[in-house]
């Protein structure tokens, strides 16, 4: 049997919990993987809590998207993302993986990547949910040489990767965060900005000019509204959270991912797993890990993650 992290019902965290399911061989062009780690991300939550519909015949529903682990068997035609066939005992991960958070997943072939020698199974299971909406934000706002660019939340698990993304870019980072994250901000390149009472004044003092593009992936009001008093430009601020689209779209900006009016850049996320594969395995980016959980303790793991205090990502491992 697999182990699968699963919503009972629709709820908060007190729905999560870990039953047995069938093990499921792979057909054609699929796999199994036995899993290593796999992550958490907020759209698990709230799926859980029943924002993609309650429908009871959905119950006990399969959560997660992203894994990483060692391939266990192989079905005929079995050709990974990056175009050559998969074989047991390859080291892959992917997104896009339905019920990810098991200790077996039988997928697609087509959605796995090869892990980088150098990256932690953790590592790569929380690279590409974040790293795509990442170069979403980046390309959605043309961010680029010689750009200072206001982030907000840039300690947080996209926020971080974008910070990364956009100094390889030759962009200048203004990012905020709470004082406790200053140092790691620090490290990758980042001139950090406590968030708060005064922030405008704060960014000001670091960017008299104001800034050229910003990104907020805190979706706080004042993200918006400190983004709109330093932009020349409304059309270069773009949101990744649900609370602030209607904002910033009726404002001139962006919202991106998935709900009304955004948009959703699936053919440009998915084309970025690949580069982002590859910037990982030349450690060019990091991706930071704030807590890793044994699989039957999903449901502490996602309290973890609803808290809103996770500076990176949450990985179980089974």
């Amino acid at each position: 049997m697999v182990r699968a992290v699963v919503a009972t019902a629709y709820g908060g965290t007190e729905v999560i919990d870990v039953i047995d399911v069938d093990s499921r061989p792979p057909g054609p062009g699929e796999v199994t993987i036995a899993v290593r780690a796999a992550a958490l991300g907020r759209w698990d939550a709230k799926q859980a809590a029943g924002a993609a519909g309650t429908d009871p015949a959905k119950l006990p529903m399969r959560l997660g998207n992203e894994a990483a682990g060692v391939v266990t068997a192989v079905g005929e035609d079995a050709v990974g993302l990056e175009g050559e066939p998969l074989a047991v005992g390859d080291e892959v991960f992917g997104s896009k993986l339905r019920g990810a958070q098991a200790s077996e997943l039988t997928v697609k072939a087509g959605l796995l990547l090869r892990k980088p020698a150098g990256a932690s199974f953790a590592e790569a299971a929380a690279l590409l949910a974040g790293g795509t909406t990442a170069v979403h934000a980046l390309e959605s706002v043309a961010v680029g040489q010689g750009d200072t660019v206001l982030l907000h939340s840039a300690s947080g698990g996209v926020g971080r990767v974008v910070a990364q993304l956009a100094l390889l870019r030759g962009a200048r980072v203004l990012g905020t965060a709470s004082e406790r994250n200053h140092d790691d901000l620090r490290a990758l390149g980042v001139e950090p900005v406590a968030y708060g009472e005064g922030l405008l004044e704060r960014v000001r003092a670091l960017a008299p000019d104001g800034v050229d593009a910003a990104i907020d992936t805190v979706g706080t009001d004042e993200a918006v509204a400190v983004s709109l008093a330093l932009l020349a430009d409304p059309a270069r601020l773009v949101t990744i959270a649900n609370a602030q689209f209607e904002a910033v779209l009726a404002a001139g900006g962006k919202a991106i991912g998935g709900g009304a009016g955004a948009d959703p850049g699936t053919e440009l996320r998915d084309a970025a797993r690949v580069p982002l594969a590859r910037l990982l395995a030349e450690g060019r980016i990091e991706v930071d890990v704030a807590g890793v959980y044994p699989l039957e303790e999903a449901r502490a793991a996602y309290e973890h993650l609803v808290t809103g205090h996770a500076a990176g990502k949450i990985v179980l491992e089974p």
